[in-house]
């Protein structure tokens, strides 16, 4: 509903879709692309009625993005399969801007890898750790996701991390994960976690390039990541 005025009584020229076909999709606003997603079925709303919510709720289009499907759920008229819908169209809008990049990203510094991560890790509200998959020139194969946890504990299996990196010929692994509460300084946990990967890639001849926490910045802190190589950890 667009000032009172549903989309099946606009004229058709003001319809989302209408608009897109004749004028091209830079024309239109955000919220006029994500209603177009939504399509119909949201219980007695208008496509574009719930889209400008979603804009208004999430204020960005990054935050948007970051949004799990049960927080996109929240919005009355937003189901499942709607929510599936979204999330599918901002990880293929991610995929194409890394193909825009060309050569894939080379990682081989702590703050690389906490510049190529920061936006994936910027909304999420609990502990997540993923692996970064190199290869021999220390470039991105791709990442995997290796396990969600809790607020403050995560659960990480060298079989996890090893597996897929088998299985894409890596040479060498990065591996990171986010610190919710905003401080990135390693836990106990974290750097036993390291140190029994960093043999087991010994074995494998799969080399641990870093371990990369995420947090936040404040004033006493100029970083938003720690380096468990940096620190020390890797030669212990």
């Amino acid at each position: 509903m667009i000032g009172g005025t549903r989309i099946k009584d606009m004229m058709v020229e003001d319809r989302p879709r209408e608009r897109l076909a004749k004028y091209g999709a830079r024309e239109m606003a955000a919220a006029e692309l994500i209603a177009i997603l939504l399509r119909t079925g949201l219980k007695g709303r208008s496509a574009i009625e719930v889209a400008r919510e979603m804009c208004v709720r999430f204020k960005t289009l990054g935050g948007l993005a970051g949004a799990t499907p049960e927080e996109l759920t929240t919005i009355k008229g937003v189901g499942r399969d709607k929510a599936v819908t979204l999330k599918a169209a901002f990880e293929l809008a991610r995929r194409m801007a890394l193909e825009l990049h060309g050569e894939s990203p080379l990682l081989d510094e702590p703050d690389k890898v906490a510049d190529y991560l920061r936006e994936d890790f910027r909304h999420d509200q609990v502990e997540r750790f993923v692996l970064l998959l190199l290869n021999t020139r220390r470039r991105l194969i791709r990442q995997e996701s290796i396990s969600q946890g809790t607020l403050d504990s995560t659960v990480v299996h060298a079989r996890d991390v090893f597996k897929p990196a088998i299985l894409a010929n890596a040479s060498a692994v990065v591996l990171v994960h986010n610190h919710p509460s905003g401080d990135p300084m390693p836990s106990e946990a974290d750097i036993k976690v390291t140190r029994d990967l960093i043999r087991a890639g010994q074995l494998l001849k799969i080399d641990v390039l870093d371990h990369v926490i995420l947090g936040r910045k404040t004033k006493e802190r100029d970083r938003d990541y720690v380096s468990l190589r940096e620190l020390g950890y890797f030669y212990a």
